[in-house]
């Protein structure tokens, strides 16, 4: 059974295991959905309580022992965001749904690779939302959340957190589009196609009131690290400057930013794998 959700102008409202209510932005893309890594604790949990799947998505915890993973006593779990981008926001960034009758202190890492983690601190007793901005950079964005339960409460059949969901409150929707879509070989000039492309991704920009918009430029290993920062910059920037004077709403502000072969999302040493990382990424967040 799936929690009320009330819907709002900008967002929606979920229950969060505890009597309360979370207000989420951007609804149901806010929430994790691909789990990256589930490592049980000792004690484990019992098995109906082994299957991570269940931490993805919007929560579904209704008072009974099902919908949640349990982390296992120092168990730890990695979860990815790939519709969407946690990023520091005016309060509150992240809400951790941990359901039973106490919420058991859990450290939080989040991380833009799965390589490099940045510990954010942790949620216990009355405290499930967090602030990302004293760890991170203003306008980075996070694609991997990682929580390790701290060995507080290991009794029982549920020993270690128990996790329903997890949300970016301050969520970016993410459009990643391939570039060999739009661009021809090292080139930044956008190809007739691309318009096509851009166009869908302009309406899509419209459909905010007020939106801060990030596009960021990336490509593969192959090539020398100038070059690849270059091109990786400029076709962001024509991807910029093209919705800028596309998008109706001239309330929206936007940046561009190049990455070269930093933060691949498949492996350089395949052609399919480069073809991947040779991308640009379009960040929607609500402003």
């Amino acid at each position: 059974m799936k929690a009320q959700i009330i819907k709002t102008t900008n967002g929606k409202y979920y229950a969060d295991g505890h009597g309360g209510q979370v207000y989420l932005p951007q609804g149901d893309i806010s929430f994790a959905d691909e789990v990256v890594a589930y490592h049980k604790g000792n004690p484990a949990p019992i098995k109906s309580a082994c299957d991570s799947s269940q931490a993805l998505g919007a929560p579904n915890f209704n008072g009974q022992p099902v919908g949640f993973v349990s982390l296992g006593c120092g168990g730890e779990l990695i979860l990815k965001f790939t519709d969407n981008a946690l990023t520091d926001i005016p309060g509150p960034d992240l809400y951790v749904f941990e359901v039973g009758k106490f919420i058991e202190a859990t450290e939080v890492y989040v991380s833009k690779d799965d390589k490099t983690w940045i510990d954010v601190g942790r949620i216990e007793g009355g405290k499930a939302e967090m602030d990302i901005g004293d760890y991170v950079n203003p306008g980075d964005f996070f694609y991997y959340l990682k929580l390790k339960d701290l060995k507080t409460q290991c009794g029982g059949n549920w020993p270690g957190a128990d996790i329903d969901a997890v949300a970016a409150i301050g969520c970016a929707e993410k459009i990643s589009l391939n570039t060999k879509l739009l661009f021809n070989i090292n080139s930044a000039e956008l190809t007739p196609f691309a318009i096509q492309q851009l166009d869908s991704v302009a309406n899509k920009i419209d459909l905010y009131k007020k939106a801060a918009v990030t596009i960021q430029g990336f490509t593969d290993s192959t090539g020398t690290k100038l070059l690849n920062q270059t091109l990786s910059e400029n076709r962001a920037k024509a991807v910029k400057d093209y919705l800028r004077n596309k998008v109706k709403n001239r309330k929206t502000k936007f940046v561009s930013r190049g990455y070269a072969d930093l933060f691949p999302v498949a492996d350089n040493k395949t052609s399919a794998g480069q073809e991947k990382n040779r991308r640009v990424e379009v960040l929607i967040l609500p402003d």
